[in-house]
């Protein structure tokens, strides 16, 4: 009964999560195209006015065609004008239809993706100083680069970065290194890259530096869930190593295939002290 119990709280749990991300899909899609709900209701209007328009014509064209008087005289409206007015009433029908399409479609897009920005956000990391967070706690304060895929992948990606570490400090960057199946020994894997290069701060006086610089994914299970989620969306092989680059507000910048580009990152990410810290968090270029 009482797994019976908590299997029962954890699908509520998950749901709610699911629920709650949807929400905030939603709102962050209105505040990001705000016109957009205005448009999809006009769009339906015109569509309905349009239509209205063109079936009062068709009476007038059909006395036209059968050379009625009243279709000449009374309305003084000959068969040219009316198909050209019902030609203009079909075009507007079309018109707004295709419209319609295109906004919705990219509206549905564009949720899909604050969907999957808000299911990212919601995976949980552990911090240098052993505190366990999620990304949504991390806005503002980290722009995470994160490198999925083999051990020895991932252990390279870590060597490649060092030449740029203090730079991409200096730019807000924090790294999640995770190792990619078998997932029996990706908590060890991971734990033995991180405390590797948190012994290497220790010497050089940097352990501080080293807590910002990695943080580990935990939950594992969830990470592999949402990353295979985005390779068959994006129809990339379930074993190729990818690296994704979150803004400081949590929406993603860019994702590919192998190594981050870590000099464009030091390239086009601006520092995050001085005097443009906050005005700059937004502008974080493509990676």
């Amino acid at each position: 009964r009482h797994q019976v119990s908590s299997d029962f709280q954890n699908a509520c749990s998950l749901l709610t999560v699911e629920n709650n991300s949807s929400r905030e899909a939603r709102i962050r899609e209105e505040v990001i195209s705000p016109f957009r709900s205005l448009r999809l209701f006009l769009y339906p209007a015109l569509m309905a006015s349009a239509t209205i328009a063109a079936l009062t014509a068709l009476p007038r064209l059909i006395a036209a065609l059968a050379n009625s008087p009243n279709a000449t005289v009374e309305n003084n409206a000959s068969l040219g004008q009316v198909l050209e007015g019902l030609g203009i009433d079909v075009a507007a029908i079309v018109v707004f239809a295709l419209l319609y399409r295109s906004d919705t479609k990219a509206r549905d897009l564009q949720l899909a993706k604050l969907s999957r920005e808000e299911s990212l956000a919601s995976l949980r990391v552990e911090l240098g100083n052993k505190r366990v967070a999620t990304l949504e706690q991390m806005r503002g304060s980290a722009r995470f680069v994160i490198i999925a895929g083999p051990k020895s992948h991932v252990d390279q990606a870590l060597e490649l970065s060092l030449p740029f570490q203090e730079q991409l400090l200096e730019r807000g960057v924090t790294l999640v290194p995770f190792v990619t199946p078998p997932a029996a020994s990706t908590e060890e894997s991971q734990s033995s890259s991180f405390q590797a290069q948190k012994s290497q701060a220790k010497d050089d006086d940097s352990a501080a530096a080293a807590r910002r610089w990695i943080v580990l994914p935990i939950y594992t299970s969830e990470w592999t869930k949402w990353l295979s989620e985005q390779k068959k969306i994006a129809n990339i092989p379930e074993d190729k190593p990818v690296y994704l680059s979150l803004r400081m507000d949590g929406r993603v910048r860019g994702s590919g295939v192998g190594f981050p580009p870590w000099s464009a990152l030091v390239a086009q990410l601006p520092p995050v002290s001085g005097m443009w810290r906050g005005a700059l968090d937004g502008m974080d270029g493509r990676v």
